[in-house]
């Protein structure tokens, strides 16, 4: 079974993290990587990090965090754009 990726948005509630979105990558690991790599934010947690967004693969079907980013509301809209437009290419953009 191929390797897929995809991005996870997570909220803070009182319960812990609870996730609200998902956006799929495909299987291309550094396309991936490239893309989670333009996201704003930062990978230090701190008790104000209420958004994050996780970059995760799949590993015999199991699900694996690869890095955690966190962000705020406005730069949770950024990437969300910056996701969308790297999807986009991804589907899109491929040599015919």
């Amino acid at each position: 079974m191929k390797t897929q990726f995809y991005i996870l948005l997570s909220l803070k509630t009182p319960a812990g993290f609870e996730t609200y979105g998902q956006f799929f990558l495909g299987n291309d690991r550094q396309a991936a990587y490239d893309l989670f790599n333009q996201l704003k934010g930062s990978e230090l947690t701190t008790d104000h990090a209420l958004l994050h967004i996780d970059l995760m693969e799949t590993v015999d079907e199991l699900p694996v965090r690869i890095r955690t980013m966190y962000c705020t509301l406005e730069e949770l809209g950024c990437n969300c754009k910056l996701i969308a437009k790297g999807i986009f290419r991804l589907l899109n953009l491929k040599e015919w």
